[in-house]
């Protein structure tokens, strides 16, 4: 009976704004890695913090919500009954993701804004390539003169890690950029300061950085060599 393949190849050019800021601050080396992975994603199950980022997320979108509903929700975690030993450890991630934040949170500090859902984000396309925003939530603001002004966060966590300073500036930047290239029809225009990346273990957020346009425009160039790679990265 033939084995199971462990890899799928993605025919086109797609990549997560998470792994394009990976990209922009690693070396040639890790370049062509990130790209694989990309291309080749394991189908095997894998440990992720989405249904952590997800309880945080609406944590901060609720303004109501007391600091101790992450303890219950990361207990409720631990406590959850599990099918197998990959399920176990995922909870368990998860809940190590949501039991740090709380310890965080206390000196979080976010713009004063509306945070609103990011369900319906779009992909965009870079010189060829799929590109997914990732944000969590949306932030939303009145500035001067009554304009409206908007953004959006991203978390990201590594347990007894901190997020690279350049890393997070590089996917802040490409949050603004990516609001840029949005059409909107309610003169809203995107702020640096909401464009916004968060360390979720340290409570770090890094807004989009002052050359972030030129930063975008470096991304969107080397979205283009990643679109001449792509047919190239064998498996």
């Amino acid at each position: 009976m033939p084995q199971e393949k462990a890899l799928k190849e993605v025919k086109n050019p797609t990549i997560t704004a998470r792994y394009l800021a990976d990209y922009m601050a690693s070396s040639e080396r890790a370049k062509r890695t990130i790209i694989y992975g990309c291309k080749y994603p394991v189908t095997a199950r894998v440990l992720q913090h989405t249904e952590a980022k997800a309880i945080v997320s609406n944590f901060l979108q609720d303004t109501n919500a007391h600091s101790s509903i992450l303890g219950e929700k990361a207990k409720a975690l631990r406590e959850r009954l599990a099918d197998d030993d990959f399920e176990r450890d995922l909870y368990d991630v998860n809940a190590d993701f949501v039991d740090r934040f709380a310890e965080i949170f206390p000196d979080l500090v976010l713009p004063d804004a509306e945070r609103l859902p990011a369900n319906h984000l779009p992909q965009i396309t870079l010189n060829g390539v799929i590109v997914k925003p990732q944000a969590q939530f949306c932030l939303r603001k009145h500035g001067r003169n009554n304009k409206i002004k908007i953004g959006a966060v991203s978390f990201r966590y590594a347990k007894n890690k901190p997020l690279d300073e350049n890393v997070a500036a590089w996917q802040s930047a490409f949050m603004h950029g990516y609001h840029c290239s949005l059409f909107r029809d309610d003169g809203a225009e995107p702020d640096k300061s909401l464009c916004l990346t968060l360390d979720a273990y340290t409570g770090r957020a890094y807004p989009a950085p002052g050359d972030a346009v030129t930063r975008f425009k470096n991304m969107e160039a080397a979205c283009l060599t990643i679109a001449e790679r792509w047919p190239n990265i064998q498996h």
